[in-house]
């Protein structure tokens, strides 16, 4: 137990230094190349991350909102995709669960129990698993099937409908 709880400090020491820069674990020439694929991956994609990145701002500037992920990947590859994508200041470490092991709905469980019953849950997904979650915990759902959701997501936030 204490061998993990040393790993666990060690890599919350390495994505708090480095949630603003992911950059500063990398080569010049990988950091470089990071840069390049992103762009090469924002214009595949028709800037589905700069859309997300959008939305999760606007989120993260509401007074007492938070942005809050939920992942089937384990957790430290989890944690390197967040910082490689650039969102380690959208999504503290403590605000990030892996549902590996424990499931989604344990993970919901634990976000409510965190946060409390009376705050407003928006649930976001593209899965199934996510929406049953969501629904056994009388929280909304807005699935992202496509770049059009995602935009739609983003003005529903913008109109403060969500």
């Amino acid at each position: 137990m204490r061998k993990l709880a040393f790993r666990y400090r060690k890599v919350r020491e390495i994505y708090d230094k480095h949630k603003s820069n992911v950059g500063g674990l990398l080569s010049p020439q990988r950091k470089e190349a990071l840069q390049r694929l992103r762009a090469e991956i924002e214009v595949l994609t028709d800037s589905w991350l700069g859309t997300a990145l959008k939305s999760l701002l606007l989120i993260q500037s509401r007074k007492n909102c938070v942005n809050v992920l939920i992942t089937t990947t384990q957790l430290v590859p989890a944690l390197a995709k967040v910082l490689l994508y650039g969102l380690g200041e959208i999504f503290p470490i403590e605000n990030i669960y892996s549902a590996t092991k424990i499931g989604k709905e344990s993970c919901f469980e634990r976000i409510v129990s965190r946060f409390g019953k009376k705050v407003t849950y928006v649930v976001i997904g593209d899965g199934r698993d996510e929406e049953i979650a969501a629904k056994q915990h009388n929280m909304p759902f807005w699935r992202i099937t496509n770049h059009g959701d995602l935009v739609s997501l983003h003005q529903a936030l913008e109109l403060d409908f969500l």
